[in-house]
């Protein structure tokens, strides 16, 4: 089962599209972060939330001499 972590950024309203859409990418790219959702309220602010797997290591089996 794949899990993952969640960030949550609020845009306050008056934010454009474009200044969105550079948040988003720069989290994308740099953080590895994916679009999960947006969410416009009517008064104009903006929720978008994006997410990341958990990568988790396990524990190898070792046989050796």
């Amino acid at each position: 089962m794949v899990e993952y972590t969640y960030l949550v950024l609020n845009l306050p309203r008056g934010t454009t599209r474009e200044t969105a859409r550079q948040v988003m990418t720069e989290h994308a790219e740099y953080g590895g972060w994916e679009l999960h959702t947006v969410r416009l309220y009517s008064d104009g602010r903006r929720r978008i939330q994006l997410r990341k797997k958990i990568i988790r290591a396990r524990k190898t089996l070792h046989i050796g001499t």
